[in-house]
């Protein structure tokens, strides 16, 4: 069974990634990739992608990166995020580390529609919790 058959992101067991339907598709040069199919049960009032589900994307696509990066579980400390346009239809994410210290990580992450527009961006900051392996 592979990742995408069992739910985990990149080695890691995360429930709310699966019950929101986010899936691993591949690291590339440092970088994390997700992908997510948006549902009418992603949608806002709008019809659009909401927030929250956007802001999941890139805090996974972010934590995701730190973990490998430190090589053990991290916890997000900070998040900022920009909505730059509507999402609609499937969505993939990138993650990566800007920078890399012993206490903590900083990272950047994006979300691009199929056609190739930045829909919402984000900055984090992780630290690194329990032991390495």
């Amino acid at each position: 069974m592979n990742e995408a058959e069992n739910g985990m992101i990149y080695g890691a067991d995360i429930p709310f990634a699966r019950l929101c339907g986010i899936e691993a598709l591949d690291v590339v040069e440092g970088r994390t990739r997700l992908r997510l199919e948006l549902g009418p049960q992603h949608g806002n009032n709008l019809g659009i992608a909401h927030g929250g589900i956007l802001c999941t994307l890139l805090d996974i696509a972010m934590g995701t990166v730190a973990r490998l990066t430190a090589g053990r579980p991290v916890v997000t400390l900070d998040m900022q995020t920009r909505f730059l346009s509507p999402g609609h239809g499937v969505l993939l994410a990138e993650g990566w580390v800007t920078r890399a210290g012993q206490s903590i990580l900083f990272c950047d992450a994006e979300i691009r529609d199929e056609a190739g527009r930045v829909v919402a961006t984000a900055t984090g900051v992780f630290k690194p919790v329990g032991a390495k392996g």
